[in-house]
């Protein structure tokens, strides 16, 4: 059994930054990847980006690509995504993932434990 907390989300205006954290617990969190979705209101949950178990593989949506950043800390079990150049069409509500294999994942099964989502709303 693996719990995350995201944290850090909230209203900021267009071109603002934010950082989101994820804060893990259960399982050895330097094994495997991790990733964040987001899901607007009345829309699917969509990928974001992903890390992979070590750090050092990255992959972004192209909506994010240049303009967010995710990373992790191993000896903290944390997650996180610096967000930057925020746009409206980024609010959502932000949820982080705990994948099935080390390696970047980007699709909604490639994950077994998710958060609670923290909302993220951009004002234009």
């Amino acid at each position: 059994q693996v719990q995350l907390v995201e944290s850090g989300g909230g209203l900021v205006q267009a071109g603002d930054s934010l950082r989101l954290s994820c804060a893990a617990a259960g399982r050895t969190f330097s094994t495997y990847a991790m990733g964040w979705f987001r899901q607007a209101p009345g829309k699917e949950r969509d990928f974001v980006a992903s890390i992979s178990a070590g750090g050092a593989a990255t992959t972004y949506a192209e909506s994010v690509k240049g303009r967010f950043t995710i990373s992790r800390d191993n000896d903290q079990n944390t997650l996180y995504l610096q967000m930057n150049s925020l746009k409206p069409e980024d609010t959502a509500v932000y949820y982080c993932a705990f994948g099935r294999k080390p390696w970047t994942l980007s699709r909604l099964y490639d994950y077994n434990y998710w958060g609670q989502g923290t909302q993220v709303t951009v004002s234009s």
